[in-house]
């Protein structure tokens, strides 16, 4: 019989009291050094210091007759090891039973008077974490962390401040529970630069929410200046034609005034968009463009296709828009870097669309051609006349 234990701030005073009988009444007691070391009195000295579930096993192996128990800092429940260990112990047939703990995110909305239900709970406690992903899909609700390892509210913060959410409010608790309790505040550009302790959490609250809506925002929504721009139609079936996942890393070549990147950087919140423009004017629009949409993953590549594209990371997706002559080499770099990227080609000129279907069967797909005409209406007096926009050739390609 093995008791599994939440210890809370990982003080005797924080245990429950079906903790700690159960710590006092076993035979073996299980767990990290510096818990093992904070035991409450009255408990057997026949300790060891391991918690990984293969150490556990073996232990429990070499006594199986022992009342054992095994103690977790935090809450069981709550990004804890037993969440690994108790699928093998059932496995083995070996009898456990769980008593939780306090959790460090029930600790820190004690310390500051709050609850914590509408919260979103995220571990950056030794796996990789993408913090503003994170921030900007929860919907206006407070981002909690769980840190450790690599990751502190230091590099946390960090991360924020350089996607522009420097301005977010943060909390930081150190030693939660503990007699060297500290709750600070401050913003996420301010906490950048300090230092925490090693057992402490971050709290991110009120960062600007992208507008979350289908694919396709007015055209009057972007900044546009003098830069041509893929119209609000065209852009919601180009999206629709590269089949957007929210993790994706996507490319969009020939970006004009971002109003394409903004479209895919909302689409995929968990992914990175990469715009890439040469020309001056059109990448200040992006830059502005994406301030007001507060797209923090699209990041703006400034130079010449395909030249540009060279240090990118592989894309899932690529909508290409402009390449200057260069449709063939950019082609041909995309499907280099993922073969089975998906990809979307907007052509207005017929020598545009021929290059964009014959740099697609060079590599031996199928190219599929959708001509997008849209007419708008214009008000003349009492009446109202349809005008025609520039037909648009949308290229796919994909594989025989």
């Amino acid at each position: 019989m093995i008791t599994l234990i939440g210890m809370g701030s990982g003080t005797p005073e924080s245990l429950t009291a079906q903790g700690l009988a159960a710590l006092q009444n076993a035979g073996l007691i299980l767990g990290a050094k510096r818990l093992l070391e904070q035991l409450p009195q009255g408990c057997t000295e026949h300790r060891k210091a391991l918690y990984q579930p293969e150490d556990v096993l073996a232990a429990l192996a070499a006594d199986p007759e022992v009342d054992a128990a095994l103690v977790y800092s935090g809450d069981t429940g709550f990004y804890s090891g037993a969440a690994q260990l108790l699928p093998m112990l059932r496995a083995f047939g070996i009898s456990c039973r769980v008593l939780p703990g306090l959790s460090s995110v029930q600790l820190l909305a004690a310390a500051v008077g709050r609850s914590w239900q509408e919260w979103k709970l995220v571990s950056a406690h030794g796996c990789a974490c993408d913090p503003v992903a994170e921030c900007l899909t929860a919907g206006g609700k407070p981002v909690f962390f769980l840190t450790g390892g690599a990751e502190t509210p230091a590099s946390l913060c960090g991360r924020l401040a350089a996607a522009g959410l420097g301005d977010a409010h943060v909390l930081v608790g150190e030693e939660l529970g503990r007699a060297e309790e500290k709750i600070l505040f401050g913003t996420a550009q301010e906490f950048a630069q300090k230092q925490f302790a090693s057992l402490s959490v971050l709290l991110v609250e009120h960062v600007p929410q992208p507008p979350r809506r289908v694919p396709g925002f007015p055209d009057e929504a972007f900044h546009r200046g003098e830069v041509p721009m893929t119209k609000q139609e065209v852009r919601a079936a180009a999206l629709a034609k590269l089949a957007v996942q929210p993790g994706d890393t996507l490319w969009d070549v020939g970006a004009g005034t971002g109003s394409v990147s903004v479209e895919l950087a909302l689409a995929a919140p968990l992914g990175h968009v990469y715009a890439v423009e040469c020309d001056p004017e059109a990448c200040g629009l992006i830059r502005q463009n994406r301030e007001t949409f507060h797209a923090c993953n699209l990041t703006l590549v400034e130079g010449r296709a395909p030249a540009a594209l060279a240090d990118l990371p592989a894309p899932d997706a690529v909508f290409i828009g402009g390449t200057k002559g260069g449709m063939e080499a950019v082609v041909d770099t995309v499907l280099a870097r993922n073969p089975n990227a998906r990809i979307c080609i907007s052509a207005i000129a017929l020598e545009t669309l021929s290059a964009a279907v014959a740099a697609l069967t060079a590599h031996g797909l199928d190219a599929e051609v959708t001509q997008i005409a849209v007419s708008r209406t214009r008000p003349a007096g009492r009446l109202h006349l349809l005008m025609a926009n520039n037909p648009i050739f949308l290229i796919t390609g994909e594989r025989k």
